[in-house]
């Protein structure tokens, strides 16, 4: 027999780095229609783009730094449970930081998929354009990223957290 949910949640812990669901953004904005009062802690990469974070703060949303030992998780969770403010300042001062992405979707994507070994025809093939197009976009991210390589243009976006 199916059971009905009667109490709602003091906090939400999500990771802001998981892929394959909705983006944050969209996920604190239902929460905040559904569940006002409900608190929500984003787990974070130190390296995340600040333009990220800044559109899903709203009242109640802490964040944490993804890396942060169990005991300070908890302590996370019990402070934004009572309404107290939650901010890893080591997470804050990385985020102020970084630079914003001037790479674009599609040269995210392509770069992606470079990072992963995959040669300019099977970019080509997998997002149906040409070799040349492909070859365009990785030149446009190497000019971008400031590097001269492929593989350089990839480690930094990757460690700035574009890709």
């Amino acid at each position: 027999m199916p059971t009905t949910i009667t109490e709602r949640p003091h906090v939400v812990v999500l990771d802001a780095g998981l892929t394959g669901g909705p983006p944050v953004d969209e996920l604190c904005e239902l929460l905040r229609k559904t569940a006002p009062t409900c608190g929500v802690l984003l787990l974070m990469e130190r390296k995340a783009p600040a333009a990220k974070v800044i559109a899903a703060l709203a009242p109640r949303v802490g964040l944490i730094g993804i890396d942060a030992s169990p005991e300070r998780l908890i302590a996370g969770i019990r402070d934004l449970a009572s309404g107290q403010p939650v901010m890893d300042p080591d997470l804050v001062l990385a985020m102020l930081s970084a630079r914003d992405n001037p790479l674009t979707e599609r040269e995210r994507e392509v770069l992606f998929m470079a990072s992963r070994g995959a040669p300019t025809r099977e970019i080509a093939a997998r997002l149906f354009l040409s070799t040349g197009t492909v070859r365009n976009y990785l030149s446009r991210a190497l000019s971008k990223t400031g590097a001269r390589t492929r593989i350089e243009a990839v480690r930094i976006a990757q460690d700035a957290g574009w890709i």
